[in-house]
């Protein structure tokens, strides 16, 4: 068989990956982990004139965290109906856990660097699941176990401080966030690349895998398969009698965690609330900011204001609400549009409560610091 053939036979051949259900919870990940992206990070970045357009698309802050909230139930449920998948086969049908991690990854690991360097002739013969697909699915584990532990102390945030420093709060804030951008640089980058870029892989959609790709990226379990070799199960009476055992303990812990969720979600009503919009009217803008505006006016102002909340003392921002105003370089009217119509968690200010030559001693003030 010439080598033209052989690809061509490649090609043709086609072997089972994934099934309908794995499949189906691909999807589910797929769709609550997209939506959580574009739900967060405009929060993570608020300040930002592309998050106030995306959270102004999505129907304002509070759609936003509601539809955010939602996805998350979703993907805390999947992680229950998964942690359930993955008990019934390791102790039911005694599957081995192949995705966890070995020396042998290590070894495939410097084996695929050489590959990639020159320095080894021959691609190294992968397993079912490679050292790349692990590390994936455990960073998602990971993944979820700190966006669920953070998650809770940001959603029930008056709960949380009942057992924790306040300090904490904050600081579940900055992990959120950072596991948050983290995650989507890595499908970005790592998964989009290997997966869609490199070479399209379909299997999660249509739950096969070409032997040619087969060969590149799992040819260790292309050979057991053309073998005819099996995974080892227990004897059908084994499995009946785990059976009768996992199911009860099943229903015990679905129950449990269902409840735990739906404790998750009640316990507090604080994170949805927010600062009520006020209807603010279009105004022309009566001083000149340039003219009037006096930077130690807008200084005292400022530590009247409860700007520094978020802000900072001195506009330079704060640990977990990092939201700097200093060195601003808004020009007067866009400044003064912000302010007034409140972005994201900020308090609008109606002219009542600030002038126009109030805020321009502010905007004077602000533009006078030294950015951080």
């Amino acid at each position: 068989m010439t080598p033209q053939t052989e690809k061509r036979t490649l090609r043709r051949a086609y072997y089972q990956r994934f099934t309908a259900a794995q499949r189906f919870e691909h999807l589910v990940l797929l769709l609550s982990f997209t939506v959580l992206a574009l739900t967060g990070l405009p929060q993570k970045y608020a300040d930002q004139a592309w998050a106030q357009s995306l959270i102004a698309a999505l129907g304002g802050i509070e759609s936003v965290r509601i539809v955010h909230r939602v996805m998350a139930v979703l993907l805390m449920a999947e992680a229950i109906y998964h942690g359930g998948v993955l008990s019934y086969k390791l102790y039911v049908l005694g599957v081995r856990p192949i995705m966890l991690p070995t020396l042998r990854d290590a070894r495939d690991v410097w084996d695929w660097a050489r590959y990639n360097v020159g320095l080894r002739r021959e691609h190294p013969r992968l397993p079912r699941y490679n050292f790349g697909e692990k590390v994936e699915y455990l960073a998602v584990v990971w993944g979820t176990i700190i966006m669920v532990i953070t998650g809770f102390m940001l959603w029930n945030p008056i709960a949380a401080t009942k057992l924790l420093p306040g300090a904490w709060i904050p600081a579940a804030r900055a992990a959120h966030g950072a596991e948050a951008l983290l995650a989507v640089l890595s499908i970005l980058i790592w998964h989009s690349y290997n997966v869609h870029i490199k070479r399209l892989n379909k299997s999660m959609f249509l739950g096969t895998l070409s032997a040619e790709e087969m060969r590149e990226e799992h040819a260790e379990e292309l050979e057991r398969i053309e073998r005819g070799e099996a995974e080892p199960t227990p004897p059908p009476h084994v499995v009946a009698q785990r059976k009768r055992v996992f199911w009860p303990y099943a229903v015990l812990m679905s129950a449990l965690l269902v409840s735990a969720l739906v404790w998750f979600v009640t316990f507090e009503e604080s994170a949805i609330t927010t600062v009520p919009r006020l209807a603010v009217r279009e105004t022309t803008l009566s001083v000149d900011a340039e003219a009037v505006g006096v930077a130690a006016e807008g200084e005292a102002l400022w530590s009247r204001l409860p700007c520094s909340g978020c802000h900072g003392e001195r506009a330079q921002g704060r640990e977990g609400l990092n939201v700097p105003l200093a060195g601003l370089e808004l020009d007067f009217a866009d400044f003064v549009a912000q302010v007034r119509r409140g972005p994201a968690d900020m308090p609008a200010f109606p002219p009542e409560q600030l002038s126009d030559t109030e805020l321009a001693h502010l905007w004077t003030w602000l533009r006078s610091l030294p950015a951080p």
